[in-house]
């Protein structure tokens, strides 16, 4: 889990880099902050287990299997992409991993969370679907719909919500009454829970819990995990909005440097091995960025491929 923060927290400073220098088509929104949450989550997930993910999906992408080389490509719009570059920042994912391409539309992956445990259900597979949006989603009527058909079907669904309390640029505090997201739960008849968003193994015992109850039938969970972005909504934001000191208190709660500090304290692994695993990652990030330089430009036609029409 601590290789899989850094992977995805080095991805997100390098990407930040590349946007700045034009290197990158689109936008991106970046998950600087936030990796616990996905690494966590998706720790407790198998190949054959799917996840729907959001407009800020570099995370959960690459926590849940996502090849480095066919992410990165995907980024610069590159015809190896794992969307063969048609996506774009905003939509990775490889279905051949469980990871649901990323639907952008807020609160869009929610009810596509509940088809897909609908379908497992009924087809028998063991299979859990986790589904991530953030706290603006959860005022969303597809926040409501979603949960409320996961929950009368008993559906193996988790539903997590990273609340990184802001809504682009609107505090979670201003469009909700309940002191918890996961207060919402209750109205739907399946548990609810709170949880630190920046403790990667809190994370992973609190969502274990749930997809141990998905997996047996006993329907879905919905899980806060309390988190922060350390930069703004997407790269056109300075993120002006936040109060003095609220972004250096955050960094204080760096989940991995946290992580980092307790695996040497329990001498669970030595300084020499956190070395070699970060220059692993440092390696394989480079190897990503020059793979995804070095491949082709999708060709005109590749537009009308993978497309669905009626011939009637």
């Amino acid at each position: 889990m601590y290789e899989t923060m850094l992977k995805i927290r080095r991805t997100e400073e390098e990407l930040h880099l590349l946007f700045l220098e034009g290197q990158l088509p689109g936008t991106v929104h970046l998950y600087t902050g936030q990796e616990a949450v996905a690494t966590g989550v998706c720790a407790h997930l198998s190949k054959e287990d799917y996840i729907t993910a959001t407009h800020r999906p570099h995370g959960h992408a690459l926590a849940k299997g996502v090849h480095w080389n066919a992410f990165m490509a995907e980024l610069f719009g590159r015809a190896t992409g794992c969307c063969r570059g048609k996506g774009g920042s905003m939509h990775v994912g490889d279905i051949s991993v469980g990871a649901v391409p990323a639907i952008a539309i807020v609160g869009g992956g929610i009810p596509i969370a509940a088809g897909l445990a609908l379908a497992c259900k009924r087809q028998g597979r063991d299979r859990v679907v986790a589904c991530f949006f953030g706290d603006g989603a959860s005022n969303e009527g597809a926040f409501h719909e979603g949960l409320n058909m996961a929950a009368i079907w008993d559906l193996p669904v988790v539903y997590v919500c990273e609340n990184n309390l802001y809504g682009a640029s609107t505090h979670v505090a201003k469009v909700m009454r309940v002191e918890h997201i996961a207060d919402r739960a209750v109205a739907y008849g399946m548990p609810g829970a709170v949880v630190d968003g920046m403790d990667v193994l809190a994370v992973y015992d609190v969502v274990g819990e749930a997809v141990a109850r998905a997996r047996a039938g006993q329907g879905p969970t919905l899980v806060e995990c309390e988190t922060y972005r350390y930069v703004g909504h997407s790269r056109s934001d300075p993120g002006n909005y936040r109060g003095e000191g609220e972004l250096e208190a955050w960094r204080t709660k760096d989940p991995i440097p946290r992580l980092r500090a307790r695996l040497l304290q329990e001498g669970i692994v030595t300084a020499m091995q956190i070395a070699t695993l970060e220059q692993r990652v440092e390696r394989g990030l480079e190897e990503a960025v020059a793979f995804a330089r070095s491949s082709p430009e999708p060709q005109p036609e590749e537009a009308l491929k993978g497309v669905f029409s009626d011939a009637r």
